[in-house]
């Protein structure tokens, strides 16, 4: 029987991206929907829960993308809301990549250590990754603040991610290199998840800090979200600091993202979100 993938996007056109990888991790054929949203999704469920036996179910599998977090965890819920019973299929969610690169990003940087008791600081982190990233080095124990151009957009996603996982994060307002290079003062660990080109920290701002242990930058579109970091950086030794490029851990993205999917098609019960994703990414790394 083949494994059917449905690839929700909550955008007008569905990510080419998560449609290849979809295929490179297993899937026969893929369905991708753009424009959906939570008043639309239910049709297209009723579709994959009643059509195949129980033992067939875990043939189907849903995906839910795009690249705006809070719609597409408003499909997720109304996704989940038509399962009942044994009427379900398995999901994975993971809008604009947020749950594999930051589960990809946090597991190499607890790689061997631990991040217990450590202050971070996600550069530009209102976005999905961002988002994700904070609450991953959160449940490792570390004290997680969040950096944005507006104060409003940083409360609200640190507000977000109190109430989906009931995490508190600080948010910070730091619109300038000058304001961000004063919110990492004390840090152990920075991971910068701005937007693609934009540099948010000079070499010169982290390069002589006397706490920083561990930096990471997601931005995979030059210049170098963090000056001085490599992409293809992987555990690199920079001024006693320890450096992760975007190339650097996006193997273990790209990795994951396919036995992810791989995954789905495993039982039809399973639900692979940020905590989930990441237990997975715990055991590839390395």
């Amino acid at each position: 029987m083949k494994k059917l993938l449905y690839q929700f996007d909550t955008d007008a056109l569905a990510s080419v991206f998560d449609n290849v990888v979809g295929y490179d991790g297993g899937a026969d054929h893929i369905s991708a929907y753009g424009g959906v949203n939570a008043r639309n999704v239910g049709g297209l469920v009723e579709g994959a829960i009643f059509t195949r036996g129980l033992k067939d179910k875990k043939n189907t599998a849903i995906f839910i993308g795009g690249g705006n977090m809070l719609e597409g965890e408003a499909v997720l819920a109304a996704v989940r809301s038509k399962f009942f019973a044994k009427f379900r299929v398995s999901v994975m969610f993971d809008c604009n990549g947020s749950n594999t690169t930051a589960a990809a990003a946090v597991a190499w940087l607890a790689q061997g250590r631990a991040l217990a008791g450590k202050r971070a600081v996600v550069l530009g982190g209102s976005g999905p990754v961002g988002q994700r990233a904070a609450v991953l080095l959160a449940r490792e124990g570390a004290a997680v603040a969040i950096t944005g151009r507006k104060r409003d957009v940083v409360q609200a996603a640190c507000d977000s991610i109190h109430g989906r996982f009931g995490i508190v994060t600080e948010p910070i307002e730091a619109p300038t290199h000058t304001e961000r290079g004063a919110a990492i003062a004390g840090a152990h660990i920075v991971l910068a998840t701005g937007a693609a080109g934009v540099t948010l920290l000079d070499e010169k701002q982290w390069r002589d800090s006397p706490t920083l242990e561990l930096i990471a930058d997601a931005n995979a579109s030059p210049p170098a979200g963090i000056e001085g970091v490599g992409q293809s950086d992987r555990g690199v030794s920079k001024h006693g600091k320890i450096l992760f490029g975007s190339l650097g851990f996006g193997a273990l993205k790209l990795a994951l993202h396919r036995a992810c999917i791989a995954r789905l098609f495993e039982q039809n019960d399973l639900l692979l979100d940020a905590e989930e994703i990441y237990a997975i990414a715990k055991t590839m790394v390395g």
